[in-house]
């Protein structure tokens, strides 16, 4: 008699049914943050995504996380429903968490102690609102099977070595600047900005310049009319 090996499909959710963000603010930040860190990978083989269900244990679609934001080196960036961390043969690099007083059990406890056993090499808390981290932007990096805060910097910069960005707080925001320039990544809409200030800049540049060699034919012109009227030069 031979027999039949049945073989069930196991179905992976693509959402937990929560919200985003608790507030516009927590929703904005994690946008911004993912934002950010595509736009600086563009061209590379990184992925960056965020709110997006990370399954870690095959067969099993009850085990898993959603992080905030997070950033998977080596991996394709394209479009993907749910992260499975045996099929893309690696967990994220590094976890972004944009925190809250209602998110701050898990933040604090419950995912590093998960993140640490699936091999995330670098944790970071941001607190948008100050609402009880202190300090409100906090990094940890894998150490043997936990973690060790990142000490901040003379300049008040905690430096990912994985992300080869130095991160901080600036204006309410999280800042990520690069370390070889100091240049802080910039959003698109301050791209666009910038990009605008710049052209319009060009343009008053570009009056100047006309309104200047007006000016100066002007003055030559004054010059040769004053020569004619006061007439030739009298013989000595």
């Amino acid at each position: 008699m031979s027999s039949v090996i049945q073989v069930s499909q196991v179905h992976y959710p693509e959402s937990d049914g929560k919200p985003m963000g608790e507030t516009d603010v927590h929703r904005k930040e994690i946008v911004r943050h993912i934002e950010l860190l595509e736009d600086y990978y563009q061209g590379q083989k990184v992925y960056v995504s965020g709110d997006l269900l990370v399954y870690y244990v095959q067969g099993n679609p009850r085990k898993y996380v959603v992080p905030d934001a997070f950033v998977a080196k080596g991996i394709p960036p394209k479009d993907r429903r749910v992260y499975k961390i045996w099929v893309e043969g690696k967990a994220p690099d590094v976890v972004i968490e944009t925190t809250s007083r209602k998110t701050r059990r898990k933040d604090l406890t419950d995912k590093p102690a998960l993140y640490a056993q699936l091999g995330v090499k670098e944790y970071f808390l941001f607190d948008p609102l100050g609402e009880y981290l202190d300090p409100p932007l906090q990094g940890y990096r894998r150490a043997g099977d936990g973690y060790e805060l990142i000490q901040p910097d003379a300049d008040g910069f905690l430096d990912s070595r994985e992300l080869e960005l130095r991160l901080r707080i600036g204006e309410g925001h999280l800042e990520f600047v690069r370390r070889d320039t100091g240049e802080r990544l910039l959003t698109r809409a301050e791209r666009v900005r910038r990009e605008a200030e710049a052209r319009q800049r060009e343009v008053e540049a570009r009056q100047r310049e006309t309104e200047a060699r007006l000016a100066a034919e002007a003055e030559v012109a004054r010059l040769r009319a004053e020569l004619v009227r006061l007439g030739p030069m009298p013989e000595r």
